[in-house]
């Protein structure tokens, strides 16, 4: 059994790295200077030039070390790590009735309509 431990496939880094950041390949290629069909051909390579490297690297807003090292290992343990409690970030407690708050809206709305007229009618009924 061999020990050689695989190279990181640098592309699908990238790749995974965009995905995550919710940018599209012509988002990338544009902010690059290059075509989509460039930064799918880059996705698909497993090694990448370090200058252009950089450059992906800046373009994503990460370290070059980032794109070389990502693991979906890693990034599933940040994000559990990060919330522990996931009931504070849904839990939503309003201290009013929404419909409460329209049918408020709603009476004013009709209440400004029956000054409107009563001011009209004296305006037509005073000339």
């Amino acid at each position: 059994m061999s020990t050689a431990i695989k190279p990181r496939h640098i592309g699908r880094n990238i790749s995974r790295i965009r995905e995550l950041k919710d940018m599209k390949q012509d988002a990338l290629a544009y902010a690059l200077g290059t075509s989509q069909q460039t930064i799918s051909a880059i996705e698909n390579s497993e090694t990448v030039d370090e200058q252009k490297l950089i450059e992906i690297a800046k373009a994503l807003g990460v370290s070059v070390e980032a794109i070389k090292n990502f693991s979906e290992e890693a990034v599933f343990n940040i994000i559990g790590n990060t919330f522990q409690d996931q009931s504070a970030v849904y839990n939503c407690n309003c201290i009013f009735n929404p419909l409460d708050k329209v049918v408020e809206l709603y009476e004013r709305l009709v209440q400004a309509e029956k000054d409107k007229i009563e001011y009209l009618e004296k305006l037509l009924n005073g000339k």
